[in-house]
């Protein structure tokens, strides 16, 4: 199975355009931009597509509040014709944090919002003329002037509940899974599979290779006891999946402190419940417990461990062996 990577927040543009180019060759499936309030996602993906042949690019995630679906949908056509047909277009509700403080927009119905977004998003990006006349979107006789290289674009949404979980089985091609515990995943993979055989679930998978196992372990840690900080909905579902006391004293320390970086507050069992971290033999060997577990598309999070260049070089010829 041929691995994908997710390319951003830790780097640089010129880091994470430098890091796609070097994939030539690599047999990596896709590469992944994220989008949170960093770099822009389409003009990552677009400058990316012009670097590096291959293959596919993938949006994680685009939040369904910031932009309207008919702008989305303009900017996944133009992607998804810069690269030749390669985009997935991966989109969420994102939280409230993020959305209403960073975007100042209210953060309303997030499911509902996401289900319609999806069915906007799916007649915009046929190239089709739109007369959509919904709760949350009302669009009359808008069309595309770009015609689309492809009739559908892959659409995958991020899912963490159970209702996006569910709502990403019946109306996307995809789910984009984080910080979901090992012992959950094949139980999540088997509902999100049950309507398609075939529906594709991914899995972004924080990823750390060092032969310094140490120095791989504090990566991940760092990693995790940020979202945990930051991130209200990955905190409470961790919380709600084995992990109550973890979460308690890292949120603990976040609201006392305000510094979202308490790494000693990660036991070693929450790293290998969550990531892959450690010397290229045991990170192959950690990544096949998640694919066995159910996962189809498993993503790299790429979290380098000192220079940046020399670091992602050891993870790509790690999985890059693995082919």
């Amino acid at each position: 199975m041929a691995p994908s990577y997710s390319l951003g927040s830790l780097l640089s543009v010129r880091e994470v355009i430098e890091c796609a180019r070097s994939l030539a060759g690599s047999g990596a499936d896709t590469v992944w931009i994220p989008e949170t309030w960093g770099m822009e996602c389409f003009s990552m993906l677009g400058a990316i597509s012009q670097a590096l042949p291959g293959p596919r690019l993938g949006s994680s995630i685009i939040n369904v509040y910031s932009r309207s679906p008919s702008l989305v949908a303009m900017g996944a056509v133009t992607a998804d014709a810069l690269s030749g047909g390669r985009l997935i277009l991966g989109i969420g509700a994102s939280s409230r944090p993020i959305v209403e403080s960073l975007h100042g927009i209210s953060y309303d119905s997030p499911l509902e919002r996401v289900r319609e977004y999806v069915k906007v998003l799916r007649l915009a990006c046929s190239g089709e003329r739109i007369d959509h006349a919904g709760r949350l979107f009302s669009l009359s006789g808008f069309r595309l002037l770009v015609r689309p290289v492809r009739e559908q674009i892959p659409i995958y949404l991020a899912a963490v509940g159970p209702q996006m979980i569910s709502l990403a089985s019946d109306a996307a091609d995809g789910a984009i899974l984080y910080l979901r515990p090992l012992g959950g995943i094949a139980e999540t993979a088997a509902a999100l599979k049950r309507k398609n055989p075939d529906f594709d679930v991914a899995c972004q998978i924080i990823t750390a290779v060092s032969d310094d196992e140490e120095a791989a372990m504090a990566r991940a840690k760092a990693t995790i006891s940020f979202y945990v900080s930051v991130g209200r909905v990955y905190a409470g579902f961790l919380s709600e999946n084995g992990y109550a006391s973890e979460v308690g004293a890292i949120r603990s320390e976040y609201e006392k402190t305000r510094s979202p970086h308490h790494p000693s507050l990660v036991p070693d069992r929450m790293v290998r419940d969550l990531a892959v971290c450690g010397p290229p033999e045991s990170c192959r060997a950690q990544l096949a417990r998640f694919t066995d577990a159910g996962i189809t598309h498993p993503i790299l999070q790429f979290n380098p461990v000192g220079d940046v260049t020399e670091s992602f070089g050891a993870l790509r010829a790690a999985f890059s062996e693995a082919q």
